[in-house]
């Protein structure tokens, strides 16, 4: 998590403040509480359609450069470089996952969160089964079927008895999908954040932060084993 102090509002003077796409986002959803808005432009009727940053650069134009705050942020303003932010995280296109890779994304940045990728996870496996007696938790069996064996009875008479095929079924946790879709989910947040801080630091539209080229690291797993 990284919290910001505030950066000055208008009126004072522009001191541009340098940081990282994900603490960028973390200021503007987190400490200036802007808010997602998912509109589409009025020619696209289309479900799921993205809009890119020409859209939102347009959109700028049209307000005259300026970005209406305080209609979000209750009891203050909301700076403008955060709802160009915003703006920018709303014109997620859908190759990258579209209107729900941008709700993950402001969402985590407002919990001041990473995705969950599994650190250290290691599929392991175990008892499906888990019974607890006076003894203790031991796996528990279930039957798979049953067989006829001879066995011997008083004064060596040989007798037939069925007997029940006992077998522990077992799983692993957490389970190899489970560990690659956490994983995919994480990359798939990080190419999101890439393309956020591109459009940032090409669209030059904010004027009091600047949004360097630092990321969180790609594919943390690989480094970790």
């Amino acid at each position: 998590m990284t919290l910001q102090r505030p950066i000055g509002r208008a009126g004072s003077r522009a001191i541009q403040r340098a940081l990282g796409v994900q603490a960028a986002l973390e200021w503007a959803f987190r400490i200036e509480q802007a808010q997602l808005e998912l509109p589409l432009p009025a020619d696209i009727t289309e479900e799921g359609f993205g809009f890119g940053l020409e859209y939102v650069l347009l959109q700028r134009a049209v307000l005259g450069c300026k970005i209406d705050g305080g209609q979000h942020k209750i009891g203050g303003y909301t700076h403008e470089d955060a709802e160009v932010i915003a703006a920018t995280v709303a014109g997620i296109p859908d190759s990258l996952g579209g209107k729900r890779m941008a709700i993950r994304v402001a969402e985590l940045a407002r919990a001041g969160l990473t995705p969950d990728w599994m650190p250290g996870a290691v599929p392991r496996c175990v008892p499906s089964i888990v019974k607890q007696n006076q003894h203790g938790t031991h796996a528990g069996a279930i039957v798979v079927g049953t067989e006829r064996i001879r066995v011997r009875g008083p004064g060596a008479r040989a007798t037939w008895k069925t007997i029940d095929i006992l077998a522990c079924p077992v799983t692993f946790s957490p389970h190899p999908q489970q560990i690659r879709a956490a994983r995919r989910g994480y990359d798939d947040w990080w190419q999101a954040l890439s393309w956020v801080r591109d459009g940032l630091i090409a669209g030059g539209m904010l004027r009091e932060v600047e949004v360097t080229g630092a990321m969180p690291k790609p594919r943390p797993w690989e480094g970790s084993r």
